[in-house]
């Protein structure tokens, strides 16, 4: 019998931009469940290499790593803090260097099957929300709700022009289109685990939504399978 019967499990997921970590991260805290971001395991992996002093094509050893990985996400009332082994890093995963090594880390399958393993160990109790783009059809498969989030091409890279300008950052928002549109490209027609809802997922459309409608939708599903 596997954890995700003992414990609920959310999964939510969507093509980038959609709003799935901020949904994530209010639910989880609103209801004092476990997070789990899983876009950054790998960032996280290649991270806790070089911290280990493992080299990235040393399949073996970094996928041992990443079966061991010792991180947690923590909700916070803006964002997420991400903590691995004691140490806050959520500014160090976010920077362009370890993204060039998360994107060599991501190519080696003994690596993905052991993420797979670490992403499945995250659900205990009282509960734990998915983040992700397959959470809902491989890594948490018997899920009892699963959220597909989704918005227009155009309306999420408004939202991430948006954050941008937050932060101090000017961008292209022509370019950030472009960028979610490629991104989109590939992440659906990947071989392994594209990204396409879960059959029994439900698909919430949230280019005309706030994130308050969206949080009020995702409650009401969970009230509507008595996991809360």
């Amino acid at each position: 019998m596997s954890n995700e019967e003992f414990s609920p499990v959310l999964t939510i997921d969507g093509p980038g931009g959609a709003g799935k970590g901020t949904v994530c991260q209010l639910v989880a805290k609103k209801l004092g469940w476990h997070l789990l971001d899983s876009g950054a395991l790998y960032r996280l992996t290649a991270l806790a290499a070089r911290l280990h002093g493992v080299a990235l094509e040393d399949e073996v050893s970094v996928a041992m790593l990443a079966k061991h990985l010792d991180v947690q996400f923590i909700p916070q009332e803006k964002g997420v803090q991400i903590v691995l082994e004691g140490e806050d890093v959520s500014l160090d995963i976010r920077t362009e260097q370890i993204a060039g090594y998360a994107s060599k880390v991501a190519a080696l399958p003994e690596v993905r099957d052991a993420l797979l393993a670490r992403q499945r160990a995250f659900s205990e109790a009282p509960g734990l929300v998915a983040d992700g783009r397959d959470m809902g059809t491989v890594v948490f498969s018997e899920a009892p709700v699963k959220i597909y989030l989704t918005a227009s091409a155009e309306e999420r890279a408004k939202r991430r022009f948006l954050q941008l300008r937050e932060k101090g950052v000017e961008g292209d928002i022509v370019q950030i289109l472009q960028d979610i549109m490629q991104r989109d490209e590939r992440d659906m027609n990947r071989e392994i685990a594209p990204l396409k809802p879960a059959k029994d997922a439900l698909i919430v459309e949230s280019t005309n939504m706030t994130i308050e409608q969206v949080l009020d939708v995702v409650m009401t599903e969970l009230k509507r399978n008595q996991l809360v």
